[in-house]
C-alpha cells in the first residue's frame, strides 16, 4: 500500500490540534472519530498503535483497521477541523462522536453530560433537583452503554475498580448525562470472568481481564426515591474526566 504519508513540520505547525474521522473504504462508513496533533491521523489509519491487551479501548478500532488493510485497502480519513486549542478540539470530537452512531470509539466524548439530547431530556436534566447523598455511593457513568441493554447490566459489568474499596459502599448509582437513572445494591463484587458472569459471554463482552462486576438488585424503594431522577452535584461531575466511576463517601 506504499509509503505512509506524513505531514511536514510547516503543516504540523499550521494544523495545531485537529479532529479527524477514519472511514472504511469498503462501505464509506465512518468508524472512528479522534483528535490529535502532528501525524496522529496517519499512525491511526495505518494501525500502528498496538493494544495493551484484548480489552484495550483501541482494540475494536484496530480490528477494523486491520480488516481493511488485510483486504488490500487503505483507511480513508478526513481532517474535520484544525487550528484549535486542545479544549476546543475535545468539544468538536465529542460533537462528532454524537453525530456518527455505531463508531468503534469505546469511550464517549469529552463533556458527555452535554451531549446529544432531546429537548425534553435537556429539561429533565437541568430542572431536576440536586441529589443529597446520605449513603456511601458509587456513581457510574453509563451514558453510552445504557442505550442498548438493560440498565442493571449496563452498570454492573465490567469496570476497572478496586473490589475491596467498592465493597465499603452502600449503593451503586447509574448516571446518564449527570442524571441518576438507576439505584442498585451490589451484593458481591467479582472478577469479570465467564464463570462469574455467563450472561455476558457474547459478542462485544466476554471475560474482561483485570476488571470486576457485581451481582446485585435494585435498592429499597425509599433509597430509590431519595436519588432517582436527581442531578449529581457539580462537585462530583469532574468535567472532561475519562474515568466513568466516582466514589462518594458520606463524611
Amino acid at each position: 500500500m506504499g509509503k505512509e504519508r506524513r505531514f511536514s513540520e510547516a503543516v504540523v505547525r499550521a494544523l495545531g490540534h485537529y479532529v479527524y474521522r477514519l472511514i472504511d473504504p469498503r462501505n464509506g462508513a465512518t468508524f472512528y472519530v479522534g483528535r490529535g496533533k502532528g501525524n496522529r491521523v496517519f499512525s491511526h489509519a495505518a494501525g500502528q498503535e498496538k493494544p495493551i491487551n484484548s480489552e484495550d479501548t483501541e482494540a475494536l478500532k484496530l480490528k477494523t483497521i486491520w480488516a481493511i488493510r488485510s483486504a488490500g485497502f487503505a483507511v480513508q480519513h478526513v481532517i474535520h477541523r484544525h487550528g484549535m486549542d486542545e479544549d476546543t478540539a475535545k468539544e468538536v470530537e465529542a460533537a462528532l462522536i454524537d453525530a456518527y452512531p455505531g463508531l468503534t470509539n469505546i469511550q464517549g466524548g469529552y463533556g458527555g453530560s452535554r451531549g446529544a439530547m432531546h429537548a425534553e431530556e435537556v429539561i429533565s436534566v437541568y430542572e431536576a433537583p440536586v441529589a443529597e447523598f446520605r449513603h456511601n455511593v458509587i456513581l457510574i457513568n453509563v451514558n453510552k452503554s445504557s442505550e442498548d441493554q438493560d440498565l442493571l447490566d449496563a452498570v454492573r459489568y465490567a469496570w476497572k475498580i478496586s473490589p475491596i474499596k467498592a465493597r465499603k459502599f452502600d449503593y451503586v448509582l447509574a448516571v446518564r448525562r449527570g442524571l441518576i437513572i438507576g439505584v442498585f445494591r451490589a451484593l458481591e463484587w467479582l472478577p469479570a470472568t465467564k464463570a462469574n458472569f455467563p450472561d455476558f459471554n457474547r459478542d462485544g463482552y466476554g471475560p474482561r481481564e483485570g476488571r470486576y462486576g457485581f451481582r446485585g438488585c435494585e435498592a429499597p424503594e425509599d433509597v430509590k426515591q431519595r436519588y432517582l431522577r436527581k442531578r449529581v452535584p457539580e462537585e462530583h461531575r469532574k468535567r472532561g474526566a475519562a474515568n466513568p466511576i466516582r466514589y462518594v463517601p458520606v463524611a
